[in-house]
């Protein structure tokens, strides 16, 4: 589910750069710099950034894509291993 960003506009973003660090913590998300009413930047936290940047390389990959495609089928068929067992076969 995409969360609605709150929207600021360009001269109020210009004014208030400096604290936009707080309201994103704040708000945990993005914030929509608006020009006119009309969204044309995204501001966002830098760990939010990297973790998108990471789901698109992960979801770019296609051996990756396929082995998670395996592994959601094969935990369907009942085919997973236990929490407790993966940690016991780690441990030996």
């Amino acid at each position: 589910m995409i969360k609605e960003l709150k929207n600021v506009s360009m001269s109020e973003a210009r004014n208030e750069l400096t604290s936009m660090p707080e309201l994103l913590e704040k708000q945990q998300g993005a914030v929509a710099i608006t020009r006119r009413g009309k969204p044309v930047l995204a501001l966002m936290p830098w760990d939010l950034y990297e973790s998108i940047i990471e789901t698109l390389e992960l979801l770019g990959n296609e051996k990756m894509m396929a082995a998670l495609r395996k592994g959601i089928a094969e935990i369907a068929a009942g085919k997973g291993v236990s929490w407790e067992k993966a940690k016991r076969e780690l441990a030996a």
